[in-house]
Parts: structure tokens; sequence; C-alpha cells
């Protein structure tokens, strides 16, 4: 369920939070059971899925009445600043958070387990023309253990299919994609985790999906592992103001496909791959199209047997890549119900010797300002040889949390941060220098970091 009081409250009265939440779990539920406690939750579908009022955020009162698919926000007067956390997150979902599990859900779930490519969902909701300020989104959780309990540390993918007032995901946007049969903007942040929102360009009041086709975005963009395991897939609403009338009509959570009228037929495998504008650090691959029964929605890419990226086109640019070395790559089409192709052929380079290759002459100077558990640092890369596209890592020695960053988009597994341009400075040129910041928090050590990698290779510092 939606946590994001863990942004301001403290771990304690987060464990006081959850321990409440699970004393007031109710029964298998009928329909229209009515829940006005601040963390009461209950059971529709037999236990398939829980349905959670979850007032986190504020102290007013808000109700909602459960149905046997659904919940509505009976009462809500919510009143909180919109530049702000908003004021609960009552949903439906699947799966396990703070202990309070659904039945038959499998998860938690690894994202290299073959079924997870075919778990779909949907969603249709109603919304109040009353005034209420608030975004109606998914919330999905991954960890790096199979968590059933306490707050997931890996990433939050939220879904937002609508909003009103001037609220907004947390982070910055970071790009546009078109996704499951929409246009989103995508934004990234960092709570302790990696937050990454998908805010739908036109709203709508329904959507049926494959939870894959987003994963393997976030995936593209550095901010999930394959390691990481589902926890749940929430949907509900996120009010700051108002909330009543606010209703999510029916929810449906399937492990293979079962949302797509049974289609089992996977697409025709991409053809004719071939790679052009081989650099040191990168390569342009482009393909012919797949067909499919239905209808095919994305393209993975692989780099040998890992996934480098997704795409709704037939191209795709790697990045990242070392100097004079040998690289295989094959592509995988894909459908809306999760079927996946055969490989296309194989198409290998080896990268160049020059180029986008820092070459061991890289140099990096970290600055911070620090105070009572918080910092900024402000990190600029400077490279002897020119680079197209980059990507620099390093190590905390410290307990530090980035928190949000600008001019390159951060994510943070522990204390591995990866710091990776965006579309305005991407570009080095010989002897030239990009710079980047951000904000974190820390508790015990704001130790700066000693050794940095640029694209993979060494830097010094200073």
């Amino acid at each position: 369920m939606k946590r994001r009081a863990l942004r301001a409250l403290t771990a304690v009265l987060a464990a006081v939070g959850s321990i409440l939440m699970m004393s007031v779990v109710a029964g298998p539920a009928r329909a229209d059971v009515q829940i006005c406690e601040k963390y009461g939750a209950t059971t529709i579908a037999g236990g398939k899925y829980v349905v959670i009022n979850n007032n986190w955020g504020d102290d007013t009162q808000q109700c909602i009445n459960v149905t046997s698919s659904g919940f509505a926000v009976t009462q809500g007067n919510h009143n909180k600043p919109q530049n702000g956390a908003p004021g609960s997150y009552p949903a439906v979902y699947a799966g396990c958070h703070y202990a309070n599990c659904s039945t038959g859900s499998s998860l938690p779930m690894r994202v290299t387990d073959s079924r997870f490519a075919g778990i779909q969902t949907s969603v249709s909701m109603t919304y109040p023309s009353n005034g209420s300020v608030y975004d109606a989104a998914y919330d999905v959780w991954f960890d790096p253990t199979a968590r059933t309990d306490g707050q997931n540390t890996g990433a939050e993918l939220m879904v937002w299919l609508n909003h009103t007032g001037s609220v907004q995901p947390v982070g910055s946007r970071v790009a546009t994609v078109n996704l499951a049969g929409g246009t989103w903007d995508v934004w990234y942040g960092n709570s302790g985790w990696n937050v990454i929102s998908y805010v739908r360009t036109s709203p709508t009041s329904s959507i049926s999906f494959n939870i894959s086709t987003f994963y393997n975005d976030m995936l593209s963009r550095g901010y999930v592992q394959n390691s990481w395991y589902m926890t749940s897939v929430q949907a509900g609403f996120e009010p700051w103001v108002g909330g009543t009338g606010l209703a999510v009509n029916n929810f449906s959570y399937t492990v293979g496909g079962g949302n797509n009228g049974g289609d089992t037929q996977a697409p025709s495998a991409p053809s004719n791959l071939r790679a052009s504008n081989v650099t040191s650090s990168g390569v342009s691959l482009a393909w012919n199209g797949s067909s499919d029964n239905v209808g095919v929605t994305g393209y993975d890419v692989y780099r040998g047997s890992t996934l480098v990226g997704t795409t709704s086109g037939t191209s795709y640019n790697v990045s990242g890549l070392s100097a004079s070395t040998a690289y295989s790559f094959s592509v995988r089409a894909r459908d809306a119900a999760g079927n996946t192709s055969q490989a296309s052929n194989t198409v290998s380079v080896t990268t160049t010797s020059g180029g986008g290759n820092p070459g061991g002459s890289c140099r990096v100077t970290y600055t911070k300002s620090e105070w009572a558990g918080g910092f900024t640092a402000n990190i600029t890369v400077g490279s002897a040889s020119a680079v197209n596209g980059w990507t620099l890592a390093f190590t905390f020695p410290g307990d530090q949390r980035v928190t949000n960053a600008w001019n390159a988009t951060v994510s943070q597994s522990g204390s591995s941060v990866t710091a990776r341009n965006v579309d305005h400075n991407g570009s080095i040129p010989a002897n030239g220098t990009a710079s980047f910041g951000f904000q974190g928090t820390w508790s015990s050590s704001d130790a700066s970091p000693t050794s940095f990698t640029l694209n993979g290779t060494a830097c010094t510092t200073g």
C-alpha cells in the first residue's frame, strides 16, 4: 500500500502505522463493507484482493465503501498543500505489503520468473466533479528480497491514469514514451528507494496492461534490477483535497495473461537486425518489425542474454559499451498478452578504440555542502577524449541516500550510485566537462566517495 509518509515520518511512526493497520484487518469481505478506521483493511473476491483505507497522511476522517469488486470513497475531507505529500492512498491490491497478503497472487515473484512477463492487471475508475484534487494511480512495489513485510527498498512504479490540480510525482520529468496504448511522461525521483512515475498525457478512467511493459522501460533506464522481486500490485487514489466520490469499480490481477481472451500466439520474430554508427561506447540497431494476431506492443533488446532496453519502435541506440570489445545483439517482440517471439538474427559488432572511451583520461570533482542530516553535492566529469553518452558510477562510503537530482538521471541501490546523462549533456567534447548535482540525506556519515568510473573506466579525482 502507499506509504509516502515514510518521506516525512520517522521509522518508529511507520512501524506503529503498520501495526495499527494489521490490527484492524477484517475477515473475508461481504459486499458493501464500510471502513473508516485509519488503517482499516478487508478482503474481497475470496481473499484474492485486499482493500485498504490507508489514511496515512492526514488526521481527517476518511471512509470507504467496499464492494465485491472494488471500493468508493464515501467521506474524504483532505486539505493538504498540493506541493507536498497527499493525505492517503485508499487502494485495492494483490500481493503482500506490511505483512498483509492476499491469496493466490504468486507474489513476491522474482522478475526473472518465466511467469512475470504474463502478469496482467486492469482497473476501471470513477472520478468525481466536486473539486477534489487527486491522482488516480497504480502503485507497484519491487524489493531486492522476497519481502512480505516492512518497507520495500528497491523501486516504486506509479502509473498515473489521471490527476487534477497542480500535483505532480516525486522527482522530475526525464522522458516521454508510448506504452500500453498511451503516451506517458516519465518522472524519476528517490525517496530512499527509486520512484518511477508514468503520467498519462491524456487522462483515462480504465486501463489493462502487462506489468512487464512498464518494468522493461524502467530496466532500460537503469532504475530497477533483474535480481529484484515484485511484491504487490495496487490501484487507488492519492487525494490532496476532498476525495469523496473517487471509486475503483473493478480491479483484476492475473498471472498468465488471462485478461486478453486467452491469447497464446506469440508474435513473429523480428528480422534483418542490423548495426550502424559503431563507436567506442555505443551502437545503433535497427530491424524489420514483427506481426501478431492481436498486435505487437514492444521490442526487447538483448546484449547476449542480458536485456539492455525496450522500445515500441524498430530501432534502438545502445550506449555504455567498452572500447575495443566484441558484443552480440538480438531482439524479441512482445504482444499485449505477454507472449514473446523467438529471437531475431544475431548481429555482432566490435567497438572502436577511440571516440567515446575515456581511455583512462577522465577526472571527477566532487564538492558538497553539508548540514545535519542533509547535503547537496555537485559533480564535474571531465574527459580527455570525446564521449557520446556517459554513465558515472560510484559508491558512498557513508549512509547517504539521494533524494533528488538535476542535470542527470541518478539511481541508487544500497550504497552504489549510478548517474546517467540527460538529453542536453550527453556529449562531452575532448578535454571538455559535464556537470550535475543532487541532494541527499545522511545519519552517521557523509564521507565523500573516493573512486568513480566513467562508462566503466576508472577516473582520477580532484
